[in-house]
């Protein structure tokens, strides 16, 4: 009876979270019009969750909708994948009152060359926090550089995920659990229950969830 009830919970977070950040643009949907990724790939979706913090009222449903889903792992410390899962990270470890380290892309090539910020002694069991899962490459890169110094990752935790099987596939080799606090199913219904799309831009979303790289 608890677990449907926690599942049902999730469901209602996982939809809130996908109303908000379309509402505040963190998100946005132009299947007519698509969107260049940094890749080259036509995308119909494009996702910038640091506008979340501009919008105090998002912000704060957010971290306490990551609090909720962080009660499933243990963990004694949080960090948060440069540069983008950082001040979601820091926000998160504020919420928890716990400590807070962030992890860089690679280690810096100056002062004490440090890849990982923050005090760090090698025994902490940690929670990975990022603002977006597309591939899972940056996570797992700080997931691997947690583990290089001997730390344990409770798990990945996430504003939206485009649940590509790629990452799916990335995270189970890696043995590293994740979790989102919404995804593309989600967000493509919300978007349909509120009016933002219509059935043409259903059909085309949907296809493109299906074959990215050919979509275009």
């Amino acid at each position: 009876m608890l677990g449907k009830i926690m599942e049902v919970k999730h469901r209602n977070i996982a939809a809130q979270t996908a109303r908000q950040l379309l509402q505040i643009k963190a998100i946005k949907l132009s299947p007519q019009n698509p969107f260049t990724w940094a890749s080259g790939l036509k995308s119909p979706i494009y996702c910038d969750n640091r506008i979340v913090l501009s919008y105090p009222d998002v912000r704060r449903k957010i971290i306490k909708g990551m609090a909720e889903l962080s009660a499933n792992y243990e963990f004694d410390k949080v960090a948060g994948v440069a540069t983008a899962g950082i001040a979601h990270g820091a926000l998160l470890a504020e919420e928890l009152n716990l400590p807070f380290i962030y992890i860089r892309n690679k280690a810096k090539s100056h002062g004490r060359q440090n890849q990982i910020e923050g005090e760090i002694t090698g025994k902490e069991r940690i929670l990975v926090v990022e603002d977006l899962i597309s591939t899972g490459g940056s996570a797992l890169k700080a997931v691997d550089a947690i583990r290089e110094v001997g730390c344990e990752v409770a798990a990945v935790m996430a504003i939206f995920t485009y649940g590509f099987d790629s990452a799916k596939l990335a995270f189970s080799q890696a043995k590293c659990p994740y979790e989102t606090l919404t995804n593309y199913p989600t967000l493509i219904d919300e978007a349909l229950l509120t009016e933002y799309i219509n059935e043409l831009d259903l059909s085309l979303l949907l296809k493109w969830r299906q074959n990215p790289q050919k979509w275009q």
